[in-house]
């Protein structure tokens, strides 16, 4: 069984603050080693399942943030960026399930450190017109690919999203949110068993492996500045719904990566930290 797991931060047992997330901050060297020890939990799971692989991609920030040296040996780590597919660099129809390891909140929804993509940059996203932040985009971009999504862990308000999106998926909550900048945690020993214990379970179940969608699909994007979205359409197939939203069609592997592609236009466009 090979297993993928894609690492986000913001949803990491015990961090709360861009402090504890975005170099330089106070307490970032810090989260690197409570990031890299909730990922280790979870690739304890999969080998306990029965993993013969585990690919763990760094999905945060500046994607190099998981500190190689602590990191499970088993595991095989893609770490940096640019990647052409960002936060699912790696992720193919060879896997066999895919796990999201401390993911956050969309943009909107008052959960801890939420965003999507881009701090406030980005003020909303569509598949299809139903609203989607980084939880939605990943996991029908792997159900594209045939790769079902089995455990995401990260806070109460990212467990509800993916739940809402998907009831069969697992959820570890590692911390609550009393709002965007605090919450109260799960106990870090606590925490780490609880992801280590999902991450079995979960690879043991008879999960159900979803068929192969190349149907297209579209996906709008609404930007907090109009100049962003006036650069996009410079890209083949991109239009524009409004000043500020933007919309593309095609298969969701192909729109996830497209996207990323905006992501990097819209880098170079601004420069909006992730949580001012």
């Amino acid at each position: 069984m090979k297993v993928y797991i894609s690492a986000d931060m913001e949803g990491i047992t015990g961090l709360v603050d861009a402090e504890d997330v975005q170099p330089p901050g106070r307490d970032y060297e810090r989260g690197r080693v409570m990031m890299t020890e909730d990922v280790n939990a979870a690739v304890r799971g999969a080998f306990a399942a029965g993993a013969s692989e585990v690919l763990v991609n760094d999905a945060h920030g500046p994607m190099r943030n998981l500190l190689p040296d602590l990191l499970d040996q088993r595991a095989v780590l893609i770490k940096g960026r640019p990647k052409v597919m960002g936060m699912m660099e790696g992720l193919s129809a060879e896997y066999d399930a895919a796990l999201c390891i401390g993911f956050h909140a969309r943009a909107g929804i008052l959960g801890v450190l939420s965003h999507s993509f881009m701090g406030h940059e980005i003020e909303d996203i569509w598949l299809d017109d139903r609203p989607v932040g980084e939880i939605g985009l990943l996991h029908a971009t792997a159900a594209a690919y045939g790769v079902p999504v089995v455990l995401l862990t990260g806070d109460d308000a990212a467990c509800a999203e993916l739940t809402a999106w998907d009831p069969s998926v697992a959820t570890v909550p590692v911390k609550y949110a009393k709002d965007r900048f605090a919450a109260q945690l799960v106990p870090v020993a606590e925490a780490r068993a609880a992801i280590e214990d999902a991450s079995a379970k979960a690879l043991s179940s008879r999960f159900k492996v979803p068929t192969v969608d190349n149907q297209d699909r579209t996906l709008a994007v609404r930007w907090q500045s109009a100049s962003v979205a006036s650069h996009l359409p410079a890209i083949p197939g991109v239009g524009k719904r409004d000043d500020r939203t933007v919309e593309v069609t095609g298969t969701m592997p192909d729109l996830y990566r497209l996207f990323n592609l905006f992501l990097r236009v819209a880098t170079a466009i601004t420069s909006n930290p992730p949580y001012c």
